[in-house]
């Protein structure tokens, strides 16, 4: 196959995963009581090359995530962004919060009170608010980042009084479960824990947004309560490293 016919046969598939996926949201948002819009649909771009994120983006794609800030800011000149939210869904590095802040809009990885104190100094200097999402190590995995379960409020509270940052929600990544029911109890925990928070009307803090659920469980996840989905591999296909 010539390069043109291989990137006209990546677009065909791109197009239609993202049809597949919509429609899947879509029931899986009306099972759960809501409606298709209510769902935040991010294209999840981690070493997706331009010509196809901006293919996802000329495709009704609004919302990308990127895990990688240097790899955020690589790309971003050559993205056409118009009307495109960008978020960065990977750690951060404390040394690396100066170059990210103001660059996205919205930081959805804040997994220490380090470096949400980082973010906040980061955009006091530059004279802007960041939106943020608290992530939450709900399964307790040493693997990976975020708060403990137990921990969350009590640190939630704590970066709600740092100047320069607005909490607008949770996010998690729960662990690989072989039975659906044991996935969607971790959902269903991080969700209770988002609902109990909400209702505590605390200062700064928000609760508009439930992050959960990726390319293999998010219809799970927006059973479970989920309004913010990321999906990579099912719309752009296996990441090349």
């Amino acid at each position: 196959m010539t390069e043109k016919s291989l990137i006209d046969k990546k677009f065909s598939d791109i197009e239609y995963n993202l049809k597949t996926i919509r429609e899947e949201i879509a029931e899986a948002a009306l099972k759960s009581g809501r409606r298709p819009e209510d769902i935040d649909f991010m294209a999840v771009t981690k070493t997706v090359d331009e010509i196809y994120i901006n293919h996802a983006i000329s495709c009704g794609i609004n919302l990308i995530g990127e895990n990688k800030v240097q790899e955020m800011l690589r790309k971003k000149p050559s993205l056409n962004l118009d009307g495109v939210k960008k978020n960065l869904i990977g750690h951060l590095q404390s040394n690396k919060a100066s170059q990210i802040v103001g660059q996205v809009d919205m930081i959805e990885s804040v997994d220490s009170l380090k470096i949400a104190k980082e973010i906040g100094k980061q955009s006091v200097k530059k004279g802007i608010v960041s939106d943020v999402l608290i992530e939450v190590n709900i399964g307790r995995e040493e693997s990976k980042t975020g708060f403990l379960p137990e921990a969350a409020e009590e640190n939630i509270y704590e970066i709600s009084e740092i100047e320069g940052i607005k909490v607008c929600g949770l996010m998690t990544i729960p662990p690989i479960c072989e039975k659906n029911a044991e996935l969607c109890k971790f959902f269903e925990n991080i969700y209770n824990m988002y609902v109990d928070i909400r209702a505590k009307k605390i200062d700064n803090v928000y609760m508009q947004i439930l992050s959960m659920g990726m390319s293999s469980d998010y219809t799970e996840a927006i059973l479970c309560g989920s309004n913010h989905v990321r999906i990579g591999s099912k719309i752009f296909g296996p990441r090349i490293y």
